[in-house]
């Protein structure tokens, strides 16, 4: 095998797409990564990063051009880090997603010919994201940016509109941006710890059009916010809020732990689901509010819920899906009588997950907050369905063994990473207690990589 070396330039034929969206290619037997690529692509690339057995390369001219290769929607799509696949058709995107998830389950999972369904669409593939935050600098002639950073950088890529954000933000992210400058408010600075504005950041509801304004901050030294704060809202009729978020710490997390309210009110209302919830600015919401319904009607009619089952939803946040579950069941019993329980370890989702069920009148659902794997083995009665939607390392060994113990007659795994999926699937299926019966992808965050699923498992008899 030929030597290779990084700065050499090779020519590489694109024929996949990876997990983090990189396009990949052979070259005499070694993969090669190349970003902004498309399978179809034949490109003269140079090697940036080069171990034994695989390279990172950067794309230096197009030898041929795929058929799925389109012109991107926006002007920086080449330079900032928000979206890896704007360059690439959009029903190809969903093709490689479903890729992406039979190649975890299948070489990671060990599953052969795993029961996985063409991905969901998401109903928007562009103007989707109902909440975007952005951090701020100051440009080297001192203007207030805003934006993402470049692709493998940490420099930022200033913006005043995103094609992928819902297009009702873009006014108040160039106009906001500007405010910040003409009062003089001194911009973060992470490498020295210094000034006060941090991100910005903005909520809003797709179905009632409701915006929150968060400007997550240091310190709280920003003279005259109130005074802006009041002007903000007078001038966009859509903004109910605007909250201030602080984060002291010298750290890479956006949000700190303390969120109040200056003025308006803290929440927006959303309708999902045919339900009415309260979002507030730091509780975690799906981004793609339509994408999700869509899932969750796949998941409605996959259990085909009867209104006697009992139901518990790990990981379950405000409730997204605990509330519209729980909504089908429990009908032919005396009201209040638990029939769903959502467990979240964090209490202000907790607190909004007990809110929303108020809100709608839904009084046989119940929530707990706690460490998943600590208060699952708690639960005081023998669940027939188990709801996972655990974060993107996904579910903890002991949360496995509990549901082992437990032996759920049905379990539904939602994902944002099939990599984990399919560990945690092997883990389930492996002495032959649960059969993968289904999974179902769908697109929850088009123009990238990212791709959400829900698996199900059926308790063998």
């Amino acid at each position: 095998m030929a030597t290779w070396q990084q700065g050499q330039q090779i020519e590489v034929s694109i024929t996949d797409l990876a997990e983090g969206g990189n396009g990949v290619g052979r070259y005499q037997d070694r993969v090669v990564f190349v970003p902004d690529t498309v399978p179809g692509d034949r490109a003269l690339v140079r090697l940036t990063r080069v171990k034994s057995k695989y390279a990172e390369a950067k794309i230096l001219k197009l030898i041929t051009t795929s058929s799925s290769r389109i012109r991107p929607h926006c002007i920086v799509a080449d330079k900032c880090g928000g979206c890896q696949w704007q360059h690439i058709d959009y029903d190809f995107q969903l093709e490689a997603k479903r890729g992406l998830v039979v190649n975890a389950l299948t070489k990671m999972g060990g599953f052969i010919e795993p029961p996985v369904a063409p991905v969901l669409p998401s109903p928007q593939s562009l103007a989707y994201r109902n909440k975007v935050t952005y951090p701020l600098r100051l440009s080297s002639t001192g203007q207030v940016q805003a934006g993402y950073y470049q692709k493998g950088s940490h420099r930022l890529i200033n913006l005043n509109q995103c094609p992928v954000q819902d297009q009702r933000l873009n006014p108040l992210l160039a106009n906001i941006k500007q405010d910040i400058q003409n009062r003089g408010w001194l911009v973060y600075d992470e490498q020295q710890h210094t000034g006060t504005i941090r991100h910005l950041s903005f909520r809003i509801g797709r179905r009632t059009g409701e915006i929150l304004l968060t400007l997550v901050v240091k310190d709280n030294k920003l003279p005259q916010l109130k005074e802006q704060a009041d002007i903000w809202l007078q001038q966009y009729p859509q903004l109910v809020g605007v909250c201030l978020n602080i984060n002291s710490d010298r750290t890479n997390a956006i949000l700190g732990k303390n969120t109040h309210c200056l003025i308006g009110k803290p929440y927006i209302h959303e309708i999902f689901a045919d339900l009415k919830l309260r979002l507030t600015s730091d509780n975690f919401f799906q981004v793609n509010t339509e994408a999700a319904e869509s899932l969750l009607s796949a998941i409605s009619s996959e259990l085909n819920l009867q209104g006697h089952e009992i139901l518990v939803d790990a990981y379950c946040g405000i409730g997204t899906f605990t509330l519209p579950l729980a909504k089908q069941l429990g009908q032919n019993f005396p009201p209040g009588e638990i029939r769903a329980i959502g467990l979240e370890s964090q209490a202000g989702a907790v607190e909004q997950a007990i809110s929303n069920a108020d809100l709608n009148d839904i009084n046989h659902v119940e929530f707990r907050v706690g460490n998943v794997q600590k208060i699952l083995p708690e639960i005081p009665f023998q669940p027939d369905i188990v709801v996972l939607d655990p974060p993107r390392q996904g579910c903890d060994r002991t949360v496995i063994q509990t549901l082992l113990n437990l032996q759920p007659q049905r379990i539904v795994y939602i994902s944002c990473r099939p990599v984990t999926l399919a560990r945690d699937l092997q883990l389930l299926c492996e002495n032959g207690i649960y059969q993968l019966t289904k999974v179902q992808p769908a697109d929850f965050f088009p123009q990238t990589s990212h791709v959400e699923c829900a698996a199900f498992l059926t308790l063998s008899h």
